[in-house]
Formats: C-alpha cells, sequence, structure tokens
C-alpha cells in the first residue's frame, strides 16, 4: 500500500513538472522576443539622438555674432573692406547663420519661425523648434561652430546671464590669445595692403590686448558703432515730412482761434450801438 502511495506521489510531481516546463518557455519566448524589441527600439532611438547630435552652443554662437556685428564689423565697413569666406568670422562659417535670419521677433511675447510662420512667446522655443523640425537645414558639412572662438572675442560680456568674476587663469589667457591673433593675420592679413593693415591693428587693440592676467587693457577699447537701421532712417524721414503738417496745423487752429475772438468783438459791439439807440 506504501509503494502505491509512494509511486502515485512520484507520477503527480512527474506529470506537474511536465506540464510547467511548456508553460515557461512559452512565457520566457515573449519575454525575450519583448526585450529585442526594446533593445532594437533603444537603439534606433540612440541613433537618431545621436544623429541629430551638434556639439556647437546656439547660444554662446548668438553671443559670438553679436560680438562681431556690434565691435567689429562696423569698422570693417568704415573701410569699405569685405572678410573673406575663409575667415572664420564670415557670417558663412556660422553654423546657425540661417536660421537666426530666419527668426522675426514680432512683439515683447511673439517669436516667429522664418520656415513655416509658427508663433512663440520666448525665443528659448523657437530654438527648440529649431532643432526638432528644421534640423536639416543646418550646413553641419561646411559651417564651423561660431561658439569656439568665444574664448577669442570675449564672449562672456556680451551674454545675458550674470558674470562671476573669477581667478584669471594665465595658459587660457595665452590660448585665447593665440587664437585671437590667429584671427587677425588670417582675416586681415597685412601683406594685402594698407586697409587689412589697419584692421588687422585695430583687431589686436579690440580683441587681443585684453587676454592677460597682468591688468591689461579692457576688451572693446574701442567702443562699438551700431548700424543704423532701416526703420530708424523711415521713422526719421516720417519725422521729417509729418513735422511740417503739425506746424501747419498749429498755425491753423491758432488762425481760427483769432478770427473767432474777433469776430466775437464785432458782436458784442454791435449789440452795445443797438442798446445805446
Amino acid at each position: 500500500m506504501e509503494k502505491w502511495s509512494k509511486r502515485l506521489v512520484f507520477m503527480f510531481f512527474c506529470l506537474s513538472v511536465c506540464i510547467q516546463i511548456p508553460y515557461v518557455s512559452s512565457s520566457t519566448a515573449p519575454l525575450q522576443g519583448n526585450q529585442g524589441n526594446k533593445e532594437s527600439s533603444a537603439a534606433r532611438t540612440f541613433k537618431l539622438e545621436d544623429a541629430h547630435v551638434v556639439r556647437c552652443s546656439r547660444e554662446r554662437s548668438r553671443a559670438a555674432w553679436k560680438v562681431i556685428e556690434e565691435y567689429l564689423m562696423p569698422f570693417v565697413e568704415q573701410e569699405q573692406y569685405k572678410i573673406s569666406s575663409g575667415c572664420r568670422l564670415h557670417p558663412d562659417n556660422d553654423l546657425y547663420r540661417d536660421q537666426e535670419q530666419h527668426k522675426h521677433h514680432v512683439d515683447i511675447n511673439e517669436w516667429r519661425c522664418g520656415y513655416c510662420r509658427k508663433n512663440f512667446y520666448e525665443e528659448k522655443y523657437l530654438d527648440k523648434h529649431f532643432d526638432n523640425r528644421h534640423f536639416d537645414l543646418l550646413n553641419t558639412s561646411h559651417s564651423r561652430c561660431l561658439a569656439d572662438l568665444c574664448g577669442a572675442l570675449h564672449c562672456d560680456l556680451v551674454m545675458d546671464s550674470s558674470l562671476h568674476k573669477t581667478k584669471c587663469n594665465p595658459a587660457a589667457a595665452a590660448r585665447n590669445k593665440h587664437l585671437c591673433e590667429s584671427l587677425a593675420d588670417s582675416c586681415f592679413p597685412v601683406s594685402k595692403g594698407p586697409v587689412t593693415g589697419r584692421l588687422h591693428e585695430f583687431f589686436l587693440r579690440q580683441f587681443c590686448d585684453a587676454h592677460t592676467c597682468s591688468g591689461g587693457p579692457k576688451p572693446f577699447p574701442k567702443g562699438q558703432k551700431k548700424r543704423t537701421s532701416m526703420l530708424y532712417i523711415s521713422l526719421s524721414i516720417l519725422t521729417l515730412m509729418l513735422l511740417p503738417l503739425f506746424y501747419f496745423f498749429i498755425y491753423l487752429y491758432q488762425r481760427g482761434i483769432k478770427s473767432g475772438s474777433q469776430e466775437l468783438k464785432r458782436i458784442s459791439l454791435s449789440g452795445r450801438k443797438k442798446k445805446s439807440f
């Protein structure tokens, strides 16, 4: 009797094991398939994200272009000199130049994309829109990162973020000065004539001399010359056109008041004469 009971227990155990093996294999197969799908989708996501990675700061590139536009280009235009495309300061060598030119600041809290006409409340959201929707318009093959020149151009002085005074690093100052001088040599070669010679000297004084830890001159000693915008010119012309009309209306108004007062005097005098009779 005991033998039969042991055999029954053993047979029941074997039967339960045989039933569980297919279940485990069938349950692990989808799990492995899901893991494979997850890994493949993760790999695809990584590839997509890696394809959209541009190791160039848009904010610092914008600051570098602001320095070039306000502290360099007016003086270059004054000399009637055109920077060659081989110069790293040329607009064609700015990775984000085309996108920045397609920004329209419509109102205080309204920025518009020049590609698809979408509106955004702040400039940073428009920048994200460019990164997500118009990434294919970046010339990543030919253009260079303008932010790489920030050390030479003193970008921190024009950025909106508050500056924190740090101890001057002689090695960093030497690197920035070397980069600055190489820009002066490549963009304004002295051998090309007196105009480039003057601009070369100006660039050294305006940007390069300040790269020192020994208390030298401050950046931009020559100051800045903002270009006169077309809006300012049009408003000035409109003001000059409307100013004579304004004085003409004042003249007519004062003349009308005088004529009205004289008419009242006549009426009052005629009334007094009638009463006397």
